[in-house]
């Protein structure tokens, strides 16, 4: 019995090598598990609902024969938060909300995707407060899918240039906040991703209890996965994206 957990694959036409191992992986790897969590940032842009691309419906298509076998549940990440109940119905995948904790085989885990804790990068910060307003969504949505995709070329490549001139203390997560998350929520686990900084943190600040922060990696190279096991035993195992 075992639960898989995956986020950052930032889907698109133009790495279709990455594409093709999420399907292998949907194909090879999901045989006989309990449920798969996909932490956001899933496609490397969507646009919405209803501007679902032809190279989304292989994606789509393989995704509703899994989750007619077990759940499969969705968060949002920065980059796929226009995704909503349309996808849904297509894919059968479980929206959960950022932050959600999970009972995982008797264990409180907290899910996140992983932004909202970079802190120190108030540009982002700020930005990100604006385009997740749900006012701002219903603008996005409102608008035609050519001046979406005007604007998410825009946004994409502003993001581009201010990660270059960002440190990287600044984009990663801010360890005080995610202390500061986890005991609001009463966890001594989090599993997260967006930092694309695969690694998996011992923290001894929860009140004096051992606790972990689990960080998801980015498909790029190698794909990345963390298999978590009834008895409690968890591993983030990566494997090789061919091209």
């Amino acid at each position: 019995m075992t639960t898989l957990f995956i986020s950052d694959l930032h889907l698109q036409a133009e790495r279709p090598e990455i594409v093709r191992a999420f399907l292998q992986f949907l194909a090879q790897q999901t045989q006989g598990i309990d449920s798969l969590y996909i932490l956001g940032d899933f496609f490397e842009v969507w646009l919405g609902d209803d501007a679902i691309q032809p190279a989304h419906q292989p994606i789509l298509t393989s995704l509703k024969q899994v989750s007619d076998q077990i759940p499969v549940y969705f968060m949002h990440g920065n980059r796929d938060f226009l995704i909503g109940k349309q996808f849904c119905l297509l894919t059968g995948c479980q929206l959960l909300n950022d932050p959600t904790v999970v009972d995982l085989y008797g264990q409180r885990v907290l899910l996140m995707h992983g932004d909202s804790l970079c802190t120190k990068d108030s540009e982002y910060m700020a930005f990100r407060q604006q385009f997740r307003h749900p006012e701002m969504i219903k603008k996005l949505l409102a608008m035609t899918i050519p001046e979406r995709i005007a604007l998410g070329q825009q946004l994409r490549q502003q993001s581009q240039t201010a990660g270059q001139q960002k440190s990287l203390e600044i984009m990663d997560v801010t360890p005080e906040e995610a202390l500061h998350v986890m005991a609001g929520h009463q966890v001594d686990i989090m599993i997260h991703g967006h930092t694309h900084r695969p690694n998996i943190h011992d923290l001894t600040e929860l009140s004096g209890k051992p606790g972990k922060r689990i960080v998801l990696g980015d498909w790029d190279k190698n794909g990345w996965v963390l298999r978590w096991q009834k008895d409690g035993q968890y591993q983030l195992d990566s494997f090789p994206i061919s091209v």
